[in-house]
């Protein structure tokens, strides 16, 4: 598990001093990953003592079957928590899944912001809702938003940051899903992930942090911590990790693991494809509901 460093964008340098985030994703509590990694991921993120601590979804891999410990895991932060969630969240149970993150004391964000004062410092965190299954509300999460305030946003779904700086004042937005392609050899994650999946961001930092760059802001996709098929990772890129980044430092400023990078294509999802995420989110849900239903 390797810890990554960045500064944030050039945008924070006008607003804050210093404000240390971690971020996680795709943690994917169940029997695909060992438990010990999961708690030694929350150990390096305690080590590195952050002001926040933002979890971009996919908590679990397929059932709600592991919610006790997800609750026994997000508890052992040690800094203040926020989470959006992901498909995997609704596909075993967005209710019970947001249920046990806040029982862990974890703020859920759906399609909504919120204001968090860290260091004497006001910040203002969106959560947009998972855009895979179709949950995103990008009008939502940024209404009221201020535009004196500092901002930073998560999304399970990277791709939702075209819409985020198309509606706001949004410099950094933080995501996961790809699991960077867990095999990153030879450029195999951007082939998978990118060309044949159609994500316009697979790994690490896409768009601009500096002033007048050529993209309004940035995003970062999260490599996670789980895996909800096979653990394997291979090559440097898809190994797991927690991402530090380093608010009101200029980027250049610390050393990083890599530097912004430009998007890929990217082919968004048919309104076909869409369909049917959202009829096999329902479902699951009503397989679950007939199992738990009385037997007569």
């Amino acid at each position: 598990m390797q810890v990554r460093r960045f500064a944030g964008p050039w945008h924070y340098t006008e607003h804050l001093s210093h404000l240390r985030i971690a971020h996680l994703t795709d943690i994917h509590v169940g029997r695909v990953t060992p438990w010990a990694v999961q708690l030694a991921a929350v150990e390096l993120t305690n080590a590195e003592k952050p002001d926040l601590v933002l979890l971009t979804g996919d908590f679990v891999c397929h059932s709600q079957q592991y919610l006790d410990r997800l609750q026994y895991l997000v508890q052992r932060f040690e800094a203040p928590v926020m989470a959006v969630l992901g498909n995997h969240d609704y596909w075993s149970g967005a209710d019970e899944v947001r249920l046990a993150l806040r029982r862990g004391g974890v703020e859920v964000l759906d399609n909504r912001h919120t204001l968090i004062g860290l260091r004497h410092q006001m910040l203002q965190v969106v959560g947009l809702d998972d855009a895979y299954t179709g949950h995103a509300r990008r009008d939502e999460a940024l209404k009221g938003l201020r535009r004196d305030l500092p901002t930073i946003a998560m999304s399970h779904i990277a791709e939702e940051a075209d819409g985020l700086w198309a509606l706001g004042d949004v410099p950094l937005v933080l995501s996961g899903h790809t699991h960077a392609g867990q095999v990153t050899l030879a450029r195999l994650h951007e082939l998978a992930i990118g060309k044949l999946a159609g994500h316009r961001y697979v790994h690490g930092l896409y768009g601009s942090r500096r002033s007048g760059g050529a993209h309004p802001g940035a995003v970062y996709v999260g490599a996670g911590i789980g895996a909800s098929v096979m653990p394997i990772r291979l090559g440097d890129r898809g190994q797991r990790e927690v991402a530090i980044f380093e608010l009101g430092y200029e980027p250049g400023a610390i050393e990083e693991h890599h530097d912004d990078q430009d998007p890929l294509p990217g082919r968004p999802p048919t309104p076909e494809v869409m369909a049917k995420r959202a009829a096999a989110v329902a479902a699951k849900r009503e397989k679950r509901e007939r199992m738990k239903a009385p037997r007569r």
